[in-house]
């Protein structure tokens, strides 16, 4: 399965390794994880849509893929880089190599490159726009290519990814994936309706384990429809691409605030920042891996959190009487979580329901139980 393959950049850096998955072209923005596992989590993760993901564990693929674990219907990655990817699978869960499981998707796979020297690149000089080829292509065009794709800045991307009809979930988390929670109230006890940017299926997960029976819509849906759907809450989920383009769906969701607790979840905080007066920015290199610290500055407890976005709030865009900041990156002192001060809204940069893990923010789906509760 292997096959000479070539990362380009558009700064013209390229770096020379052994292919695998598919043999085809993909291009987009190169960022890096940090997470130990996850693999397919990460591969199937709609917030990755327009990106190549470099991953810093340096062995990939060894424990295969497998039914539970993906988070979405497909793989959105457009390539992966791995210093070392693993011709061999052994768990009692594996149904399917991840080689087979890219390959089946048409993604391209480079390996034996030096990912160290890759990822220290990136963070010297930001993510940056790359093509990724398995095919016999000569370094200087993929460069030119690279050169010649969109930016990450100003796309919408999330419209792209989200379901194009409404549906219902259900199903709590497999025997194989922790509960969050000790059942407090039986499934189906509220109704939650779940805006999709690209919604990660852990999430759904979740909020059926806190006893919801959740609608899912296309983030177009208008207020009026949702309210008509006579909802005890409405979540707004993570996705892809830049927030600051997504002015209609922030402007339906203002709507709703006051009218029904409101959770978020990553770009779902940058939507309700934007639906509040507040502004984005796009990140260095963004935040990307499974061992972010988050400081909750309510209880002053630091809690591990898993993470995935390239664009951040802007604390001094939000006015302070309206809004109260209530978790913070410990790295770089981004914004990681705010609550309205006087409607039942609160949102978090970060991924509580995280698959594998960690799980320290498990507990935020019990805070929107209650105030689901509370609202009655």
């Amino acid at each position: 399965m292997s096959f000479p393959a070539t990362l380009a950049l558009e700064d013209g850096r390229c770096f020379q390794g052994r292919g695998a998955g598919a043999r085809a072209e993909a291009s987009g923005e190169v960022v890096f994880n940090t997470g130990l596992t996850g693999y397919q989590e990460i591969f199937t993760d709609p917030s990755y849509s327009g990106q190549i993901v470099v991953l810093t564990y340096p062995h990939i693929g060894n424990y295969g893929t497998n039914p539970d674990d993906s988070e979405s219907e497909r793989p959105y990655i457009e390539g992966l880089v791995a210093r070392e990817f693993s011709a061999v699978t052994s768990n009692w869960r594996s149904s399917r190599s991840a080689h087979e499981f890219l390959a089946s998707r048409g993604i391209p796979i480079i390996t034996e490159i030096d990912t160290r020297a890759l990822v220290r690149h990136i963070r010297k000089h930001g993510a940056l726009r790359g093509v990724l080829s398995t095919q016999e292509t000569a370094s200087e065009e993929l460069v030119a290519k690279a050169r010649s794709i969109p930016s990450m800045a100003g796309q919408d991307l999330a419209s792209a990814v989200s379901t194009a009809d409404r549906y219902s979930w259900t199903a709590g988390p497999p025997h194989c994936l922790p509960s969050s929670l000790p059942k407090s109230t039986a499934r189906g006890d509220f109704h939650v309706v779940a805006y999709d940017f690209g919604i990660k299926r852990n999430i759904l997960r979740q909020l059926a384990d806190i006893g919801a029976r959740v609608t899912v819509v296309p983030c177009g849906t208008l207020s009026d429809d949702v309210l008509d759907m006579k909802p005890d809450g409405v979540f707004v989920s993570n996705g892809p691409g830049d927030p600051e383009p997504l002015h209609g769906p922030a402007a339906e969701i203002r709507k709703l605030v006051g009218r029904v607790p409101i959770f978020g979840i990553c770009l779902g905080l940058q939507v309700l920042g934007q639906a509040l007066g507040g502004k984005t920015y796009k990140l260095k290199f963004g935040h990307h891996g499974c061992n972010h610290p988050v400081l909750n500055l309510i209880t002053n407890k630091v809690e591990i959190t898993s993470q995935n976005h390239g664009f951040a709030l802007d604390p001094d865009s939000l006015a302070p009487d309206a809004i109260e900041l209530t978790h913070i990156n410990l790295n770089d002192r981004t914004v990681e979580g705010f609550r309205s001060r006087k409607d039942p809204l609160f949102c978090v940069q970060y991924h509580p329901e995280a698959a594998p893990g960690p799980h320290d923010s498990q507990y935020l789906f019990e805070d929107f139980r209650q105030l689901m509760d509370a609202a009655h």
